[in-house]
């Protein structure tokens, strides 16, 4: 069976998270899409929930739920080890460095695994790899399946 992919930018797992939309479409896809993140997209959702839970104005306690949620998520969105895209870190700083080399993991795992990122995050706009935003995301998970068999 052939699947394709999209890599998730850290700003759509932490509207997994903390939302139902994405989660939603994750579980209703997840059979024909494969979904991936750079690890570090994880470590950088752990990091920062905290601090976005505070700002929404919700108890301390809620973080432990958010952060066993992130961690559930890593059975729906495939966590990709830096040295899985590594080799593609030049290609992808000269493509976004520019505008935000914090960034530049999300692209090279998307160069390295050949697929689209899905973000809310305008600096991928023009990096050279097809972006896709939650309001139009529908329309890729709607794509029959396809893929190198």
């Amino acid at each position: 069976m052939a699947f394709h992919a999209i890599v998730l930018d850290a700003n759509i797992l932490v509207r997994a998270v903390l939302g139902s939309r994405v989660s939603r479409l994750l579980a209703d896809h997840v059979t024909k899409v494969s979904f991936l993140a750079p690890a570090v997209a994880f470590d950088e959702v752990r990091e920062h929930l905290p601090a976005i839970l505070a700002k929404r104005g919700q108890p301390a306690e809620s973080t432990k739920a958010a952060l066993d949620k992130l961690a559930a998520l890593e059975r729906v969105v495939v966590p990709v080890p830096a040295e899985s895209y590594l080799p593609m870190k030049d290609r992808a700083m000269a493509r976004i460095g520019g505008r935000d080399p914090d960034d530049w993991p999300v692209l090279a795992c998307a160069l390295a695994a050949d697929c689209p990122i899905w973000t809310e995050d305008s600096d991928f706009f023009g990096a050279g790899v097809a972006t896709w935003t939650t309001s139009n995301i529908e329309l890729f998970l709607a794509e029959p399946r396809r893929g190198r068999e």
